[in-house]
Order: structure tokens, then C-alpha cells, then sequence
């Protein structure tokens, strides 16, 4: 199977699984996208989800958000860990957005990755699920499928990335990057992986991933 045939492939498996894919993470407008995503750094998005509720009902705007105190928002989100570092992340990125985009998130990615505790993925996410911006946004489950998969070389999240978005048509970065992060939780994990489940890589998957998995099996 050519690579060109693998992209199809994963194309078509997708679409029928995940026709309409939903965005993990709970939220209602880009502002408390941006909020939930940032929270979502080494947390899971269930416990994110189970917080944010908690936070949006003080303070679901950034005009809101200022006027809790640091420790205030911290003492919210404790639970979903990192907290001291995200709230002041959280406080310091809103009060920029009213001072510079009167409270608006703006649509420009390097522009949001100038704001206190957004690196590259979480600005990735805001413009793609918030403003259907095309971009890519690369996860821990988008990063282990891209290498089960023969698609990339697994050295690091940046060159993952880049290979996405070159071997994936554009006009699908936003809905895709969806479909592998369900399809990774649901047939690819990290752990307990059964690869006759795994349909994707068992057809077209790397031959080393497949050989070290069987044998692993034979032990």
C-alpha cells in the first residue's frame, strides 16, 4: 500500500467511525475554550470538564476572571493539578486581553501563544476549534498513532506535527485531528492496546510496532 493509499485508507476509516466528531473539552465560546485547554495540560479532559463548570459560574469572561484574586482561581482548580501555575496564568492572560483585544481572543495563533501559559498546542486548539482556522494540534494520542502508523518517526511533537500537516489535506487538519484523538483513546491506547481491535494499524501500521507487539503477546 502506497502511502498516498495509508492517508486514504485512514480517511475513509475515520469518517465512517467518527462522522461527526465532538470537541472533548466543554466550553462555550473561545474565551472558556482557552480557559479548558489550558487547564488541560497533563490533566485529562474529564477532570477538566468537571471543574470547569465550577470556574465558568464566577467567571466565564475575562472581565469576571480579573477580579478573582490568583489564589482565588487556584483554590478552583486545584483538582485538575498544576493549579498554581495555571491560575496565574489564567489571571495574567486575561487582564491582556482586555488591555489589548478588549476581552476578545484573538484569532492568530502567535499572537495567542504571546499569552502567559499558552504555548503552541493550546493555541493550535483555540484556532481550530473556536474559529475553524485550519491547524493541527498535536497530542500525546495524535504523537503514539502517527508513529504506529508509519507516518512519522516519533522523535518529538514538532516533527509530528509537521508530517500531519503535510500528509494530511488541509482542508481536513481540523475535523481529523478530532477523529485520531477519539479513535487513539478508543482502539490505540497507550496501555491494554489490542491491535486486532486496532483496525488503522493493523492494516497499514509500522512493521516494527506490529512485530514487538505480537511478540510481547507470545511471552
Amino acid at each position: 500500500m502506497t502511502k498516498k493509499e495509508k492517508i486514504q485508507f485512514i480517511i475513509t476509516t475515520l469518517d465512517e467511525l467518527y462522522p461527526e466528531v465532538p470537541i472533548p473539552l466543554d466550553h462555550k465560546d473561545p474565551y472558556t475554550l482557552l480557559i479548558a485547554v489550558l487547564l488541560s495540560a497533563q490533566s485529562t479532559d474529564v477532570r477538566v470538564n468537571q471543574i470547569t463548570p465550577l470556574l465558568f459560574e464566577i467567571a466565564d469572561n475575562p472581565y469576571d476572571m480579573v477580579k478573582l484574586s490568583v489564589e482565588e482561581i487556584q483554590d478552583i482548580i486545584r483538582p485538575v493539578g498544576l493549579s498554581p501555575m495555571k491560575a496565574k496564568g489564567i489571571h495574567g492572560l486575561s487582564q491582556i486581553l482586555i488591555d489589548k483585544y478588549d476581552g476578545q481572543v484573538p484569532q492568530d495563533i502567535e499572537l495567542l501563544k504571546e499569552l502567559p501559559a499558552v504555548g503552541h498546542k493550546t493555541a493550535s486548539v483555540v484556532v481550530s476549534q473556536a474559529f475553524n482556522i485550519p491547524a493541527f494540534p498535536v497530542d500525546t494520542h495524535i504523537h503514539r498513532t502517527m508513529y504506529r502508523w508509519g507516518l512519522s518517526n516519533g522523535k518529538n511533537v514538532v516533527q509530528t506535527e509537521r508530517d500531519a500537516k503535510r500528509l494530511f489535506p488541509k482542508d481536513l487538519w481540523n475535523k481529523i485531528h478530532l477523529q485520531i484523538i477519539w479513535y487513539a483513546r478508543q482502539y490505540s491506547p497507550a496501555r491494554g492496546w489490542d491491535l486486532d481491535k486496532d483496525i488503522i494499524t493493523k492494516t497499514i501500521g509500522r512493521k516494527s510496532v506490529i512485530r514487538d507487539y505480537l511478540n510481547k503477546k507470545k511471552k
